[in-house]
């Protein structure tokens, strides 16, 4: 009887067909090419989708960024512009004043006027300048010369600024034609 024990398992070995259990069966089956091939297509099909969403992430933030930075420096810029338009009545009293003959107004005025214009302030106080309604105000007018193009500035009645290209304060001035 031993012996035909040992033989059998011999026996069965040579045939090639050695007996497993269904279970590992299906784990061991072999894998199919169009298997590879689909889990391959269903990866790069996930893959492809999130650097689809990690570009959209990433332009969205950039967006934000910008819109935020210029944000800032709308802010910057408008607050820039309050303090300039709070110093104008500063600069129209040392007007005022070097126009009465007061000494030592003169420098304090100028420096304070320099120090805005560095930081974005124009003087609008050109005489002999076309009239723009958009950067003058008439208050006056008077006769114009034969073959005038069209009206000019006269005289300056009092000083118009502006604040990095928006007008914070129109020059009043007398036209001329």
């Amino acid at each position: 009887m031993s012996d035909e024990t040992n033989d059998a398992p011999a026996a069965d070995m040579e045939d090639g067909a050695a007996e497993v259990p269904a279970d590992t069966a299906a784990a061991d089956a072999p894998v199919t090419v169009e298997d590879l091939v689909a889990t391959l297509e269903a990866v790069t099909a996930e893959r492809d989708q999130h650097l689809a969403d990690l570009q959209r992430v990433s332009a969205e933030f950039q967006n934000f960024r910008k819109q935020t930075e210029k944000r800032n420096s709308d802010f910057a810029a408008q607050a820039g512009s309050r303090v300039a338009e709070a110093l104008l009545p500063v600069l129209d009293a040392c007007d005022a004043a070097a126009q009465q003959g007061v000494e030592g107004v003169e420098p304090i005025a100028g420096q304070l006027r320099g120090e805005l214009e560095r930081a974005g302030l124009q003087v609008i106080a050109e005489v002999d300048a076309p009239f723009d309604p958009n950067l003058h105000e008439a208050a006056m007018s008077e006769p114009g010369d034969d073959g005038q193009d069209g009206p000019i500035v006269a005289q300056v009645l009092r000083t118009g600024y502006a604040w990095n290209g928006r007008v914070l304060r129109a020059a009043m001035v007398k036209v001329k034609g």
